[in-house]
């Protein structure tokens, strides 16, 4: 069953006390630099270092432990496994995670210092689904998916609903709002919240170069998959492709969907850091990217950009950082 508005509605309580209302933030320099205004939604902020917690908590905040005793367990490369681990250590579950060996180190160490177990595979030629399933069967666990349920897409949802509601109260109506976008289901929670709170603001999902697939699934009106499944610095947005549910959802509700390069992801990350004063990370960074980069035309308009994760390998955020990328 598709989620609705009411759903975040729900989920918007459930999460209270437990997630955090993540600052919006707008810079001079940045809407100068543009010619319009930018809000951006800082979720690097958020609990775990990015929105997945919010989907997290809404699911596992319903779980019976009774009726799974093996706890939870999930498939992640990374930020989704930090935020189960988070939700299901609070509730007192087991969790295990199932990551790609190449995930960042800060995001293994990190999922594990809540108290999961991570087991990882090589994501080329493994199927995480599988493995995950597997573990799910031996433990008497439950499935947590990164984006494909209900509860998870409400959660997300509970981000644009914050953003819709705090555009409002300063008396700015977002023309679009983009989101970075693997697999959907932030786009989609966001999307229905936008549908609701602001209707007339286009919602356009931004991927990096090669990993585009919402973009063209988009754009032909079937789920299209990528032809590979590494070679971006943006690690967190590497799903090979849309979740039929999320698709569903966001075909019927998207603008456009945009694609941005490394090296505007990489730029997108300085300009964080230097003016914004923010960690994020690349994969959080894209929809921050395509303004800055020109791939939407924000003159005369207030765009709304959710930076949604800040986990960022320590290595690659120095090289980001000094411009070796």
């Amino acid at each position: 069953m598709r989620p609705a508005f009411s759903d975040i509605l729900a989920a918007a309580g459930r999460i209270a006390g437990f997630a955090l209302r993540t600052p919006v933030i707008e810079s001079p320099l940045l809407n100068d630099r543009v010619g319009g205004r930018v809000l951006i939604k800082a979720e690097c902020l958020q609990r775990t270092g990015s929105f997945k917690f919010r989907g997290a908590w809404n699911l596992i905040s319903q779980i019976e432990p009774e009726r799974h005793p093996g706890g939870v367990v999930a498939y992640s490369s990374g930020n989704h496994a930090q935020g189960v681990a988070a939700a299901a250590r609070i509730r007192g579950f087991k969790a295990l995670i199932v990551m790609p060996a190449d995930t960042p180190r800060i995001k293994q160490d990190n999922t594990r210092s809540y108290g999961a177990e991570v087991v990882t595979y090589d994501r080329a030629t493994q199927s995480r689904e599988e493995i995950a399933a597997r573990f799910v069967a031996e433990r008497g666990a439950i499935l947590v998916p990164p984006f494909e349920h209900p509860d998870i897409i409400a959660g997300q949802g509970t981000a644009g609903l914050e953003l819709a509601d705090e555009a409002a109260e300063r008396g700015v109506e977002l023309s679009d709002v983009l989101v970075c976008c693997s697999g959907g289901g932030l786009t989609a929670g966001v999307a229905l919240a936008m549908q609701a709170r602001s209707p007339a603001t286009a919602v356009h999902t931004v991927e990096p170069e090669g990993f585009d697939d919402f973009a063209r699934s988009l754009r032909s009106g079937h789920i299209e998959r990528n032809a590979k499944m590494s070679g971006s610095i943006c690690d967190a947005l590497m799903s090979p492709s849309p979740g039929e549910m999320t698709f569903a959802i966001n075909r019927r509700l998207l603008g456009t969907g945009l694609v941005v390069s490394d090296q505007d992801a990489a730029e997108a990350v300085r300009f964080a850091f230097e003016v914004l004063k923010l960690v994020v990370e690349p994969g959080g960074a894209v929809a921050l990217a395509a303004v800055l980069s020109g791939k939407i035309d924000a003159r005369g308009k207030a765009i709304g950009v959710i930076a949604s994760g800040g986990n960022c390998d320590a290595g690659l955020y120095a090289r980001i950082l000094s411009r070796e990328i």
